[in-house]
Protein backbone atom coordinates (compact mmCIF):
# COMPACT_ATOMS: atom_id res chain seq x y z
CA UNK A 1 0.00 0.00 0.00
CA UNK A 2 1.43 3.83 -1.05
CA UNK A 3 -0.02 6.56 1.93
CA UNK A 4 0.78 9.93 -0.59
CA UNK A 5 0.14 13.54 0.50
CA UNK A 6 -1.24 15.87 -2.04
CA UNK A 7 -1.47 19.98 -1.44
CA UNK A 8 -0.99 22.90 -3.23
CA UNK A 9 -2.85 25.91 -2.61
CA UNK A 10 -6.32 27.38 -2.69
CA UNK A 11 -7.81 26.50 -6.63
CA UNK A 12 -4.86 24.88 -7.54
CA UNK A 13 -6.93 21.78 -8.12
CA UNK A 14 -5.91 19.44 -5.44
CA UNK A 15 -9.50 18.58 -4.51
CA UNK A 16 -10.44 17.44 -8.16
CA UNK A 17 -6.82 15.54 -8.15
CA UNK A 18 -8.13 13.57 -5.17
CA UNK A 19 -11.61 13.25 -6.57
CA UNK A 20 -10.29 11.55 -9.61
CA UNK A 21 -8.01 9.22 -6.89
CA UNK A 22 -11.47 8.39 -5.26
CA UNK A 23 -13.18 7.05 -8.12
CA UNK A 24 -10.61 5.20 -9.24
CA UNK A 25 -10.74 3.41 -5.59
CA UNK A 26 -8.43 5.60 -3.25
CA UNK A 27 -9.18 6.12 0.20
CA UNK A 28 -8.65 9.77 0.42
CA UNK A 29 -8.73 11.42 3.57
CA UNK A 30 -9.42 15.64 3.50
CA UNK A 31 -7.25 16.94 6.70
CA UNK A 32 -9.37 19.65 7.51
CA UNK A 33 -12.62 17.79 7.05
CA UNK A 34 -11.08 15.22 9.53
CA UNK A 35 -9.28 18.07 12.22
CA UNK A 36 -13.21 19.53 12.50
CA UNK A 37 -14.55 16.05 13.02
CA UNK A 38 -11.89 15.59 16.08
CA UNK A 39 -12.41 19.09 17.45
CA UNK A 40 -15.54 18.05 18.26
CA UNK A 41 -15.30 13.61 18.74
CA UNK A 42 -11.79 13.25 20.44
CA UNK A 43 -12.31 14.17 23.73
CA UNK A 44 -8.35 14.98 24.38
CA UNK A 45 -8.67 17.22 21.68
CA UNK A 46 -11.21 19.09 22.91
CA UNK A 47 -9.92 18.84 26.57
CA UNK A 48 -6.58 20.63 25.39
CA UNK A 49 -8.67 23.37 23.51
CA UNK A 50 -10.72 24.46 26.46
CA UNK A 51 -7.47 24.32 28.46
CA UNK A 52 -5.87 26.16 25.63
CA UNK A 53 -8.33 29.14 24.83
CA UNK A 54 -11.11 28.40 27.12
CA UNK A 55 -14.85 27.13 27.89
CA UNK A 56 -16.37 28.95 25.98
CA UNK A 57 -14.77 27.37 22.82
CA UNK A 58 -17.85 24.77 23.00
CA UNK A 59 -21.12 25.41 23.08
CA UNK A 60 -23.31 23.68 26.13
CA UNK A 61 -24.82 21.14 23.48
CA UNK A 62 -21.02 20.17 22.07
CA UNK A 63 -20.90 21.91 19.31
CA UNK A 64 -17.85 24.26 18.52
CA UNK A 65 -17.91 27.99 19.07
CA UNK A 66 -16.28 29.00 16.08
CA UNK A 67 -16.46 32.71 16.59
CA UNK A 68 -14.63 32.47 20.06
CA UNK A 69 -12.29 30.03 18.49
CA UNK A 70 -11.76 32.64 15.45
CA UNK A 71 -11.24 35.13 17.99
CA UNK A 72 -8.73 34.13 20.20
CA UNK A 73 -6.51 32.07 17.44
CA UNK A 74 -6.81 33.76 14.53
CA UNK A 75 -7.11 37.36 15.69
CA UNK A 76 -5.07 36.94 18.52
CA UNK A 77 -2.25 35.85 16.40
CA UNK A 78 -2.42 32.07 18.62
CA UNK A 79 -2.93 30.18 15.49
CA UNK A 80 0.07 27.67 15.93
CA UNK A 81 -1.17 26.91 19.38
CA UNK A 82 -4.26 25.85 17.82
CA UNK A 83 -2.23 23.83 15.22
CA UNK A 84 -0.08 22.30 17.68
CA UNK A 85 -3.35 21.12 19.20
CA UNK A 86 -4.89 19.60 16.03
CA UNK A 87 -2.22 18.65 13.89
CA UNK A 88 -0.85 15.78 15.93
CA UNK A 89 -4.42 14.15 15.97
CA UNK A 90 -4.86 14.56 12.84
CA UNK A 91 -1.83 12.69 11.88
CA UNK A 92 -2.66 10.00 14.52
CA UNK A 93 -6.15 9.44 13.43
CA UNK A 94 -4.42 9.78 9.94
CA UNK A 95 -2.05 6.34 10.95
CA UNK A 96 -5.09 4.82 12.25
CA UNK A 97 -7.25 5.31 8.64
CA UNK A 98 -3.89 4.19 7.16
CA UNK A 99 -3.67 0.49 8.87
CA UNK A 100 -7.56 -0.30 8.40
CA UNK A 101 -6.99 0.49 4.70
CA UNK A 102 -3.88 -1.54 4.65
CA UNK A 103 -5.66 -4.61 6.23
CA UNK A 104 -8.49 -3.77 3.78
CA UNK A 105 -6.20 -4.68 0.72
CA UNK A 106 -6.51 -1.34 -0.28
CA UNK A 107 -3.68 0.35 -2.66
CA UNK A 108 -3.78 3.79 -1.85
CA UNK A 109 -3.97 6.52 0.67
CA UNK A 110 -4.10 10.07 0.29
CA UNK A 111 -3.78 12.93 2.46
CA UNK A 112 -5.33 16.19 1.04
CA UNK A 113 -4.30 19.14 3.13
CA UNK A 114 -2.73 22.90 2.30
CA UNK A 115 -0.10 22.91 5.48
CA UNK A 116 1.39 19.61 4.50
CA UNK A 117 4.74 21.02 4.04
CA UNK A 118 4.60 23.71 6.37
CA UNK A 119 7.31 22.44 8.74
CA UNK A 120 9.31 20.40 5.77
CA UNK A 121 7.94 17.15 4.13
CA UNK A 122 6.11 14.70 6.54
CA UNK A 123 7.86 11.15 7.07
CA UNK A 124 5.10 9.17 7.34
CA UNK A 125 3.89 9.71 3.71
CA UNK A 126 5.57 7.54 0.87
CA UNK A 127 4.92 10.26 -1.77
CA UNK A 128 4.16 14.11 -1.98
CA UNK A 129 1.81 15.25 -4.74
CA UNK A 130 2.09 18.70 -5.48
CA UNK A 131 -0.38 20.89 -7.88
CA UNK A 132 0.49 24.23 -8.93
CA UNK A 133 -1.44 26.49 -11.20
CA UNK A 134 -1.33 29.90 -12.52
CA UNK A 135 -2.15 32.30 -10.23
CA UNK A 136 -4.70 33.85 -11.97
CA UNK A 137 -6.24 31.04 -12.61
CA UNK A 138 -6.73 29.86 -8.81
CA UNK A 139 -8.22 33.52 -8.37
CA UNK A 140 -11.01 32.94 -11.26
CA UNK A 141 -11.66 29.18 -10.16
CA UNK A 142 -12.33 30.47 -6.07
CA UNK A 143 -14.31 33.52 -6.90
CA UNK A 144 -16.25 31.20 -9.51
CA UNK A 145 -16.77 28.35 -6.30
CA UNK A 146 -16.91 30.39 -3.43
CA UNK A 147 -18.41 33.83 -4.24
CA UNK A 148 -16.27 35.94 -3.20
CA UNK A 149 -14.13 39.29 -3.66
CA UNK A 150 -10.38 38.73 -5.75
CA UNK A 151 -9.24 41.00 -2.50
CA UNK A 152 -10.64 37.89 -0.24
CA UNK A 153 -8.80 35.75 -2.37
CA UNK A 154 -5.79 37.49 -2.60
CA UNK A 155 -5.89 37.85 1.40
CA UNK A 156 -6.30 33.99 2.00
CA UNK A 157 -3.31 33.31 -0.78
CA UNK A 158 -0.98 35.52 0.80
CA UNK A 159 -1.44 33.63 3.92
CA UNK A 160 -0.32 30.48 2.22
CA UNK A 161 2.93 28.90 1.37
CA UNK A 162 4.26 30.02 -1.79
CA UNK A 163 4.00 26.62 -3.35
CA UNK A 164 6.09 27.31 -6.28
CA UNK A 165 9.18 27.13 -3.38
CA UNK A 166 8.14 23.77 -2.37
CA UNK A 167 8.47 21.76 -5.53
CA UNK A 168 12.10 20.19 -4.34
CA UNK A 169 9.74 18.31 -1.02
CA UNK A 170 7.54 17.32 -4.12
CA UNK A 171 7.79 13.29 -6.17
CA UNK A 172 5.34 14.44 -7.99
CA UNK A 173 4.18 17.73 -9.66
CA UNK A 174 1.00 18.36 -11.55
CA UNK A 175 0.54 21.49 -13.45
CA UNK A 176 -3.05 22.62 -14.08
CA UNK A 177 -3.48 25.46 -16.23
CA UNK A 178 -5.77 23.82 -18.54
CA UNK A 179 -9.00 22.38 -18.59
CA UNK A 180 -11.01 20.22 -15.76
CA UNK A 181 -10.62 17.41 -18.43
CA UNK A 182 -6.82 17.56 -18.76
CA UNK A 183 -6.21 17.94 -14.72
CA UNK A 184 -8.90 14.94 -14.34
CA UNK A 185 -6.47 12.49 -17.04
CA UNK A 186 -3.25 13.94 -15.24
CA UNK A 187 -4.68 12.81 -12.10
CA UNK A 188 -5.47 9.21 -13.98
CA UNK A 189 -2.08 8.48 -15.13
CA UNK A 190 -0.45 9.73 -11.84
CA UNK A 191 -3.02 7.16 -9.96
CA UNK A 192 -1.60 4.32 -12.32
CA UNK A 193 1.63 5.11 -11.66
CA UNK A 194 0.77 5.41 -7.96
CA UNK A 195 -0.19 2.02 -7.82
CA UNK A 196 2.09 0.27 -9.88
CA UNK A 197 5.17 1.30 -8.57
CA UNK A 198 6.54 -0.42 -5.27
CA UNK A 199 8.16 2.77 -2.74
CA UNK A 200 10.57 1.91 -0.16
Amino acid sequence: MITAGVTGGIGSGKTTVCREFEKLGAHVVYADDLAKELMVQNQDVINQLKKTFGNETYHTDGSLNKSHLIREAFEKERVEELNNIVHPAVRKEFRNISQKSEKRGEKLVVKEAALLLNNGRPGDLDVIILVLSNRELQVERVKKRDRVTESDITARMNKQPVFEDLTPLADYVIYNNGSLEELQKKARELYHVLVHTEFG
